[in-house]
């Protein structure tokens, strides 16, 4: 394929990735709400859940049951470390429930050629979304180049058909850190802007998800984690502009029940 051809394929799929996210079909299957503020029951969350286990000490049978638990309620996704996703990507064949894995997790400070090889790896093993770590040091230093340049490095190893999202580290960024994170994605044609790794300092707020819908729109996904310990939590987000919630206390969210931890 011709230099050409492959810029114009590019460019159809993205234009065509646009029209997709406006319908809610890369974002969980959910757009981002209205004004009125969303009346769910806690049974139906499960759409709205990355279902995540990301400890290092996790062990095969752990991942195992995460992926027979994201089948039995329907959650849209598990997040796992990129040596868990082949195994995942087995348990979930055909289940319609996708594997998410993480890049330069979780402190974002890799190189950008670590983060878009690890990137690479993991789709290769069956990952179908990526969740990927600012370089949060850039960010602080003003070194917008650097942030840009790493975000699309990472969405060249994506392509246009593997969903990319930014973890920006909310809780170490300032307001105005976050809008200009946020711009960046934006400009950097990601698919999700996400709150927190969930392994720093505070998870997700409901100010820091509406500040960060404010500021792309409606059509990307903003996903909340960290913090979501129990159903009202995670309506608090979505009522914010989360269109996704990273949390790895799912099953006891939708029956209500509260949780520790990330």
């Amino acid at each position: 394929m011709s230099i050409e051809n492959r810029e114009l394929v590019a460019i159809i799929t993205r234009e065509v990735m646009e029209q997709l996210s406006k319908t809610g079909l890369l974002t969980g299957g959910v757009s981002a709400p209205a004004t009125s503020k969303a009346s769910l029951a806690p049974a139906d969350l499960a759409r709205y859940i990355d279902h995540t286990l990301l400890k290092a000490d996790a062990k095969p049978a752990e991942i195992d049951k995460l992926c027979d638990e994201a089948k039995q309620y329907s959650f849209f996704s598990v997040c796992v470390n990129s040596a868990h996703v082949a195994r995942c990507a087995k348990n979930l064949a055909g289940s319609g429930v996708k594997v998410c894995s993480v890049a330069g997790f979780p402190l974002g400070a890799m190189s950008t050629r670590a983060k878009a090889f690890e990137t690479t790896c993991a789709i290769e093993d069956g990952a179908r979304e990526i969740d990927m770590v600012m370089n949060v040091g850039a960010m602080k230093a003003g070194d917008f180049r650097l942030v840009e340049d790493d975000m699309r490095a990472v969405r060249k190893a994506c392509g246009y058909t593997v969903l990319l999202k930014v973890i920006i580290e909310t809780c170490l960024l300032t307001g105005e850190e976050i809008v200009r994170a946020c711009e960046i994605a934006k400009r950097a044609e990601l698919d999700f802007v996400k709150t927190s790794t969930g392994f720093s300092t505070a998870g997700a707020t409901p100010e820091h998800v509406a500040l960060m819908r404010k500021t792309v729109g409606p059509v990307m996904g903003v996903k909340a984690a960290g913090g979501v310990r129990n159903f009202d939590d995670a309506l608090n987000m979505i009522n914010a502009g989360a269109t996704r919630l990273g949390t790895s206390g799912g099953v006891k969210i939708i029956k209500g029940e509260k949780i520790k931890g990330y």
